[in-house]
C-alpha cells in the first residue's frame, strides 16, 4: 500500500488505473467516478422526465439524489465479484 501512495506522483497510479489492476485506492476511485457519472445521468434523467410537472431544477436535483442510491450498491458488487474473480 505504501508503493501506491508513494507512486501517485511518478504516474505508477494512473497506469496501475488504467491497466485495471484492482487494489483499494483504485477501487476507491472508480467508485467515485461511478457516483459522479451518476449524478450527472440521474440529472439530466429527471430533467427529461419530469421537467413539465415539477420543473427543471427540482426534477434534476431529484434525479441527481436518488440516481446514486441504485449506482453504489452496483459498483461495490462489480469490485468485488471482479476481486473475486482476479484471484482465482
Amino acid at each position: 500500500m505504501e508503493n501506491i501512495v508513494t507512486s501517485l506522483t511518478t504516474g505508477d497510479f494512473l497506469k496501475s488505473l488504467a491497466s485495471g489492476d484492482l487494489n483499494i485506492l483504485t477501487e476507491i476511485v472508480w467508485v467515485l467516478i461511478a457516483t459522479i457519472l451518476s449524478l450527472i445521468g440521474g440529472a439530466i434523467g429527471g430533467m427529461l422526465l419530469a421537467r413539465k410537472d415539477i420543473g427543471y431544477e427540482f426534477s434534476a436535483t431529484l434525479g441527481a439524489l436518488l440516481a446514486p442510491a441504485a449506482v453504489i450498491p452496483a459498483i461495490l458488487l462489480g469490485l468485488f465479484v471482479l476481486s473475486l474473480l482476479s484471484n482465482l
